[in-house]
């Protein structure tokens, strides 16, 4: 087993360095510039402030070994360091306050831009990575980013203050100071020497934390069906799998950013104590003063903190960057659906054709092979076929949300590959066989992309017409009546309803159904039918039909196998032609016929 076992990286994971991280990171930091420029002057003040304390201190303890003990010059030195740490306080507390607000506006930039990327992300993306890993980029690792960024702003005022530090022991004692200086290369060797398997274990952590997100997203999501089966204790098996992988990787993360400063304190101890030895020799020898040597000392003691803090920040500011790189990997992730064009779409008619298109989703399984299929302006088609047909996929490219490898598809005789996508999309009208709704009222998931014109009163006069709005009547609340997660409240019929609704007050050019599977009882079926005769008469529709309503209710009705057009007509003449229609009726559409019902009735009576 490896060190970090079972954390591959995504298929749009990609390394960047360090510079180009730094580059990126500061065009975020572009439009802030006037609030950086008081970030600095502050840690100017913040530096000044610090450097100053044992400058004062250092100059009364010359005074006194001079002149004895006196009252005023300790008063002095009271007062003075007082007034420094009050003008310390302030300036650094408004410093942070400007640092946080910058820090926040960043994040929440960085925020937007990787889930508008992830938003715009094909449906091939989310087939292939898991969403779980996807949300974990956009919330986790955004956070993490934005503690870089205020580590960041602290290693500005770190490097001001050790620059007046050392300017301080130069003119204290220039050759103690250059031995000083020699010394510096070697503690940052240590720390840099951190730096890439910092990088490495940070990005392995990252990762398990992304798979715990994916577990608990996957199974909350599910919880019914693992309820339904009684499998808590094997969902739960599966998140304390992910939960302890998490922890043996992060406990080995902490373990290599905690040896940085330990080290680190080790190398700049041996450099002090040859820098007080050195210096003790000199105040002995009459070279120095005493209160030169004190505040050589002391000012020693802050430049080391700085150092090292200098030194260690590559190790720790590899948490951000590690943060950042999985980020703009969303961010920068290819688009397998590529437009040859941006233009915005036309008014449709809804004339589709399909033209000598090739498609498959891996390189080894073809789903279409040459396939052509004219649809007319205002056209029904039902797709019928057995399970891997390649229905769905006829209408997920129509809706463009994966990319063909060969052939065309015409919209109004033009290439879909020309089209803006958004402008678009906003002419088709899709309903999933699983209808997906969010939580919130009816009438919000009605709207959920009505024209702004659309008013409350016209969504209820169209409600009206399915079923005499007897639908809306068994709603607690009517149109105002809570969905729930996911419409859980909702029955399967109710929410097929809600998505047919939310169809119909969008008006689309071209309509796709993937129709559910899941049976209701006949007057919701009624009900459904009807809202799809609104939607058909219409529309160009593309239906992948389960139910002998739909099917009958289609102009045409295309029979597919492995992904070819082996029979098309409509529903009594495919039937007469006792072909392959006719083996999928009886199979799939012919129990729910009223001749089969009234036909089981009589043979059930003559059992009797």
């Amino acid at each position: 087993m490896s060190f970090f076992g079972g954390l591959d990286t995504e298929g749009y994971d990609r390394q960047y360095t360090d510079r180009q991280l730094t580059q990126r990171i500061w065009t975020y930091f572009v439009p802030y510039r006037e609030q950086l420029i008081w970030v600095a002057f502050f840690t100017l003040l913040i530096a000044g402030a610090e450097a100053a304390i044992p400058v004062l201190v250092a100059r009364v303890v010359g005074d006194l070994s001079a002149t004895g003990v006196a009252a005023a010059p300790i008063f002095v030195l009271t007062a003075g360091v007082f007034v420094v740490g009050v003008c310390s306080w302030a300036a650094n507390w408004i410093r942070r306050r400007i640092t946080v607000r910058i820090v926040g506006n960043i994040v929440l930039t960085l925020r937007t831009d990787a889930f508008r990327a992830a938003a715009s992300h094909d449906l091939s993306f989310y087939d292939e990575y898991a969403s779980g890993k996807v949300v974990s980029r956009i919330t986790s690792d955004t956070q993490e980013f934005g503690q870089m960024v205020v580590l960041v702003t602290d290693l500005v005022a770190q490097i001001v203050q050790a620059l007046l530090l050392g300017a301080i022991l130069l003119v204290i004692d220039w050759k103690l100071s250059l031995i000083l200086f020699a010394v510096l290369p070697v503690v940052f060797g240590v720390a840099l020497g951190f730096r890439r398997l910092a990088r490495q274990v940070t990005r392995t952590g990252m990762r398990a934390m992304a798979t715990v997100n994916a577990t608990i997203k996957e199974s909350v999501s599910g919880i019914s069906v693992a309820k339904n089966f009684r499998q808590e204790a094997s969902i739960f098996e599966e998140f304390d799998q992910a939960n302890r992988q998490s922890y043996q990787v992060n406990v080995r993360r902490g373990l290599v950013l905690s040896l940085v400063f330990p080290v680190l304190n080790a190398v700049s101890g041996v450099a002090m104590a040859l820098m007080v030895y050195a210096g003790g020799m000199s105040v002995a020898a009459g070279i120095v003063t005493a209160g030169s040597w004190y505040l050589f000392i002391q000012s020693l003691d802050r430049f080391f903190f700085q150092v090292l803090n200098l030194s260690a920040f590559w190790a720790q500011v590899q948490q951000g960057l590690s943060a950042a790189e999985r980020v703009y990997a969303l961010i920068d992730a290819e688009p397998q659906v590529v437009q040859t064009d941006q233009r915005t779409a036309p008014t449709l008619r809804g004339e589709v054709r399909f033209d000598d298109l090739w498609f498959r989703y891996t390189d080894k399984d073809p789903v279409l092979c040459d396939f052509n299929l004219h649809i007319r302006p205002g056209e029904t088609v039902a797709l019928v076929g057995h399970t891997g047909a390649g229905k769905s996929t006829i209408a997920k490219l129509t809706a463009r949300f994966y990319e063909f490898q060969q052939g065309r598809i015409l919209i109004d005789g033009q290439d879909i590959r020309t089209f803006d996508l958004a402008s678009y999309r906003a002419q088709l009208g899709i309903v999933s066989q699983t209808p997906f709704l969010f939580a919130g009222t009816v009438a919000e998931n009605i709207c959920y992309a009505c024209p702004e014109d659309a008013v409350l009163a016209e969504i209820e006069a169209l409600a009206k017409q399915i079923g005499d709005g007897e639908w809306l009547e068994s709603l607690p609340d009517g149109l105002q009546t809570q969905v729930g997660e996911r419409g859980a409240l909702l029955s399967m019929g109710q929410r097929q309803l809600v998505s047919l609704m939310r169809v119909l007050v969008h008006r689309p050019a071209i309509f796709i159904l993937d129709e559910a599977t899941a049976s209701v009882d006949p007057f919701t079926e009624w009900q459904i039918q009807q809202a799809l005769n609104l939607i058909l008469s219409k529309t160009t529709s593309i239906l992948i039909a389960h139910r002998l309503s739909t099917v009958k209710a289609a102009d045409r009705i295309i029979v597919l196998e492995d992904g070819k057009i082996i029979e098309e007509g409509s529903h009594d003449g495919l039937l007469a032609g006792e072909g392959h229609y006719a083996s999928l009726y009886n199979s799939y559409f012919r129990h729910q016929s009223l001749a089969y019902v009234e036909q089981a009735r009589k043979m059930a009576e003559v059992e009797e």
